[in-house]
């Protein structure tokens, strides 16, 4: 069952399904936690360091470089480097380069970056191919143990013989070849005499075991591909399984923290680690990986989006890649907060990726400044304001700041509004702009509507306004109340620009809950992105350089996207205004 984590580590709701929104969650649970505060890992790395099992922590990230780090990986990197901050520790980060045919130096860059970017530093830059040379020693180790064997199945006869979890598996014809044969053979693989697929190293375990893990698992297979750092000098390369361990060991990892998927994997690691002669003996744990609502995480998935060009890139802000997450405006800060609220568990769950906008709101409600863009515009003009060049207001930056700054927005005659701001016959409770009724203009004057023209396709092109000049500041002068405040731009100041707004790009819920059949494709979102061309923004905000972030008035945080320029404004949305997750959270559900 899944579960959602609200902002409280400690306290998840229940999931009532798939087509159950915000309001709907209203079972409250309350997850085990350790009697002495913090998660489970802390409590065990807590008691190592009291018992003296070790002296200091050392932890590492390890990825494989065939893709762009996502939003899940960013809970692992919070988790890694912030056990080894809070223990007085070191954290690696590692690169798992075991498999050259998925493995390049963009992938490296990036993710070099985008942890840097969170605001980690590693203690070492590791990677597994620095290693090669000593599993092939530990590869011979085996091998003379009589605990590996080079192995002439096909992939298929080997998936075939492994049996099931109610049946044993069956040992391959030549499980028992002599040591020596072995040697020699696995010499013969590793100097290029066998073609890719015509043989394997196998470890000689149990293929009566109740774990598949651990019967008889491949330890080498050969690779005719060049190598991203070591070229052509190998055509053997480790799996995963079998360099994990060891990579942990020869770095003198303590605490190897996996995601859940890896328990039972843990006896092979151990079995590994305590047939050959290593440095140090690392310890693996397990803890739930990061599933979000409306997304997907999966690596293979993502590298297709991005090949088949459903999306611009791996930063499209659509993608739950770091990249995609900093293009689209969210901060370092924003992401350790979300990784901290969200929690630790052993217990898989599914995160609203509501709590993630939340987090940044939350921040840039504190920090960004406030501006004004009016997206689909429509002219107003005050038909008694003088004309001329007009005047400037004076505006607050940011009214949550402590301590308050203002600069001047210029006003004239001639504006621009949201051509939503304006009905000629609006439907009650509609406080916005319509013939007769008034509204404020945000900083400015009390506007009253006097008229408006259409174009030769019956659409509004204008509306036509007094004001009331003593309304300066946008207080009526004799206390008569102004339901409706509208920002606005002033037309002869303003400076056109592109808006993009992303929504998710995914429309189900839960993407691991896909009917049968289904592609996950199937459930990408038509409308998760809109350009918006011919957009309005004041001055200020061409003058901004890329990744600055605004709150638009009315409209939601924005950043100048990395392609913005004072020529061509563009702005990303990173969410809209209203926060959902908030709002349910202020409530009491029982």
């Amino acid at each position: 069952m899944y579960r959602i984590y609200t902002g409280d580590p400690g306290t998840v709701f229940a999931d009532p399904g798939p087509d159950t929104d915000l309001k709907r969650v209203i079972v409250r649970m309350r997850e085990e936690q350790p009697e002495r505060g913090g998660n489970f890992i802390e409590q065990i790395i807590r008691e190592d360091l009291v018992s003296g099992k070790v002296s200091k922590v050392m932890t590492r990230f390890p990825p494989e470089p065939n893709g762009y780090l996502h939003i899940g990986h960013a809970k692992s990197i919070c988790l890694n480097f912030g056990l080894a901050e809070q223990f007085d520790g070191e954290c690696n980060l590692r690169f798992d380069d075991t498999n050259p045919s998925k493995e390049e130096t963009e992938y490296v860059e990036s993710i070099m970056e985008d942890v840097a970017w969170l605001g980690f530093r590693w203690a070492n830059l590791c990677f597994a191919s620095d290693y090669f040379d000593q599993f092939h020693e530990w590869a011979l180790e085996l091998i003379r143990a009589g605990k590996a064997y080079v192995d002439h199945q096909t992939a298929e006869e080997i998936r075939k013989t492994r049996g099931t979890l109610k049946e044993p598996g069956v040992g391959s014809p030549y499980r028992d070849r002599p040591v020596e044969e072995n040697l020699e053979l696995f010499r013969k693989m590793k100097e290029g005499h066998f073609a890719e697929g015509e043989c394997v190293l196998r470890a000689r375990i149990d293929m009566a075991h109740p774990n598949l893990n651990m019967r008889d698992p491949v330890m080498y297979r050969i690779l005719h591909q060049s190598h991203h750092r070591t070229g052509d000098k190998w055509c053997v390369y480790p799996m995963y399984d079998f360099a994990h361990g060891y990579e942990d060991a020869i770095e003198g990892i303590t605490h190897s923290i996996c995601t859940l998927e890896f328990e039972d994997h843990r006896p092979l690691y151990d079995w590994f680690l305590d047939n050959v002669s290593i440095p140090s003996r690392p310890r693996q744990y397990e803890f739930a990986r990061l599933n979000l609502t409306y997304t997907v995480m999966s690596k293979r998935k993502l590298l297709e989006l991005v090949s088949k060009q459903f999306v611009s890139g791996w930063d499209d802000p659509r993608m739950p890649t770091i990249s995609g997450l900093r293009r689209r405006g969210y901060t370092p800060s924003s992401i350790r907060s979300f990784c901290k609220k969200i929690g630790v568990s052993r217990a898989n769950s599914l995160v609203d990726v509501e709590l993630l906008h939340h987090c940044i709101r939350d921040e840039l409600n504190a920090s960004a400044p406030r501006a004004m863009a009016v997206l689909k515009p429509l002219k107003l003009v005050i038909e008694n304001y003088p004309e001329g060049p007009g005047e400037e207001i004076e505006v607050v930056v940011n009214p949550e700041s402590e301590t308050p700054s203002f600069r001047k927005v210029p006003f004239s005659r001639e504006l621009y509004i949201e051509r939503d701001d304006f009905m000629e016959d609006p439907p009650k409770k509609y406080f916005r702009l319509s013939p007769g009724a008034e509204v404020r203009l945000k900083h400015a004057y009390i506007v009253k509507c006097k008229g408006f023209e259409k174009g030769s396709d019956g659409s509004v092109v204008e509306v036509r306004c007094e004001y009331d000049p003593r309304s300066r500041g946008g207080e009526a002068p004799d206390g008569r109340r102004i339901r409706g405040t509208l920002h606005w731009v002033s037309a002869s100041h303003a400076v056109k620009a592109e808006v993009r707004l992303y929504d998710h790009l995914f429309t189900l819920r839960d993407m691991d809950d896909m009917e049968e059949g289904t592609d996950y494709k199937d459930h990408l979102n038509p409308r998760s992105l809109e350009i918006i061309t011919g957009c309005m923004v004041e001055p200020y905000l061409a003058k901004a350089a890329p990744m600055d972030r605004f709150q638009f008035l009315r409209q939601g945080y924005f950043i100048a996207d990395p392609d913005h320029t004072g020529e061509k404004p563009l702005f990303n949305r990173t969410v809209p205004l209203k926060d959902s997750w908030a709002k349910e959270m202020s409530k009491d559900p029982r």
